[in-house]
């Protein structure tokens, strides 16, 4: 939107949550919070967000990165003040200034615009965020007149009995006429606690015969904020119910929702089935037709159409189409498996490249390896990589035949259609069409 400018605090220590980590760098599935509060308002404007930063400064800018453009508020004196130090970088720029939290992950981009119209469909200077809610959850309430327009705030700790009774709550995010923020800001009174508020802006609105307007949430959940763990576990829950929802909408079956733990950026295709206690983290994407889990984590992956990953581990890793994997597997970062590969039981790989159609059997491990088409090893198999101090490559060529419990000495090489008898040790290359038995491994007469 045209002349909207956006200020998000996220100066705040979050001292309840007990933890030496800024509190908007806590996760919500899988991303830190902060992430999700600038994702929402990232349609809404075509200028980066002013975010306003304090403790833990640095370590919110490295997870942030060029997504804002910061403010750094040396003194926490309140929310009144954090808004004013955003005044150099929106002032003269937006007419209309968005004010909302860095620790409410929640919000959704239909609220927030949803708000910002209804700001520009009245001529008052403030336009509100409420919710209804039975559930107060420690926020003020809002106090109307007779005729129903908004007069005041009143914070819990102060309401009277009657007016904790009142069910409309300020969730703290704002819409603001640009020119008449920056000229009020500065005045706001100093509270007993020696800061200043937002909130005291109503008052002063209403008191200079303003229209003070609000926008009542529809979904009361996604006003939630977080100030300490209980309230991080339930935005979580919320987050990830989202991220289900929307996915089986899209053709995703899942066995169990309740059991399946799916983070924020993962994508799965259609008719894909996900079974019980399955972890889909980071920036993982699952193909269509797929079965996955149960008992399965997958992290920072690609995995094709048509695979099946049973109770394994996948770890920043690619696998292609018609995968079969598991139980108890696990790809290591760099492992890359091609069309139709499978790999058994209690196997691990770590970078290394399966060509199509390889069959690696239950016990092996394959290390810094490169394996051609259509090779088969078996079970027991190991590439011996690591001498203590480096690391080396072994490569298996089109069609070889690697016997159980072969140990492979890198550098080493199996040519094409080789083979290797059980038990052999190879610490030489094997040339083409060749079979080696023994220890160490000799060509067989």
């Amino acid at each position: 939107m045209s002349g909207l400018g956006v200020v998000i605090l996220a100066a705040g220590q979050g001292t309840r949550m007990k933890s030496k980590l800024p509190k908007v760098l806590h996760v919500i599935a899988g991303r830190p919070m902060v992430l999700h509060v600038l994702d929402a308002v990232a349609g809404l404007v075509d200028s980066k967000p002013v975010l306003v930063i304090g403790h833990g400064a640095e370590a919110v800018q490295l997870a942030v990165g060029d997504a804002a453009t910061y403010v750094v508020q040396e003194q926490q004196l309140g929310t009144g003040h954090a808004v004013l130090e955003a005044r150099p970088a929106l002032q003269g720029r937006a007419d209309t200034v968005l004010v909302l939290y860095g620790d409410m992950p929640l919000l959704s981009p239909d609220t927030l615009r949803s708000l910002v119209e209804a700001h520009g469909a009245h001529t008052g200077p403030i336009t509100m965020l409420t919710c209804t809610h039975e559930n107060a959850m420690g926020f003020g309430r809002i106090l109307r007149n007779v005729q129903g327009g908004v007069v005041g705030i009143v914070e819990e700790a102060q309401a009277t009995p009657q007016q904790l009774a009142i069910k409309e709550l300020n969730s703290g995010v704002y819409c603001f006429n640009g020119e008449w923020l920056w000229e009020h800001l500065p005045r706001l009174p100093l509270s007993p606690k020696g800061e200043y508020y937002l909130t005291d802006l109503i008052q002063m609105a209403v008191a200079e015969g303003h229209a003070v307007e609000a926008s009542i949430v529809h979904e009361p959940l996604e006003t939630l904020g977080i100030n300490d763990r209980v309230h991080l576990a339930r935005v979580e829950s919320v987050m990830r119910q989202r991220i289900r929802e929307r996915l089986m909408r899209a053709g995703v079956t899942m066995m169990d929702p309740g059991s399946t733990y799916i983070d924020a950026l993962v994508q799965v295709g259609q008719d894909t089935i996900i079974y019980p206690n399955t972890h889909l983290q980071g920036k993982t994407s699952i193909g269509a037709d797929c079965q996955i889990g149960p008992n399965t984590i997958v992290r920072d992956s690609s995995v094709g159409d048509r695979c099946h990953l049973l109770a394994a581990v996948i770890e920043e890793a690619v696998i292609e189409n018609g995968v079969s994997i598991g139980p108890f597997a696990h790809l290591r970062k760099g492992a890359h498996l091609a069309d139709g590969v499978h790999m058994g039981n209690f196997g691990e790989i770590k970078n290394s490249y399966l060509g199509p159609g390889v069959r690696m059997g239950h016990f092996s491990y394959l290390g810094d390896a490169q394996v051609g088409p259509e090779v088969n090893i078996g079970a027991g198999t190991i590439t011996c990589n690591f001498d203590g101090a480096e690391k080396f490559k072994t490569v298996i060529e089109e069609g070889a035949f690697i016997g159980s419990d072969t140990m492979l000495v890198a550098p080493v090489k199996v040519g094409a259609r080789s083979r290797t008898g059980a038990g052999s040790v190879v610490t030489h290359d094997v040339p083409p069409d060749t079979t080696v038995v023994g220890v160490p491994a000799r060509p067989r007469k």
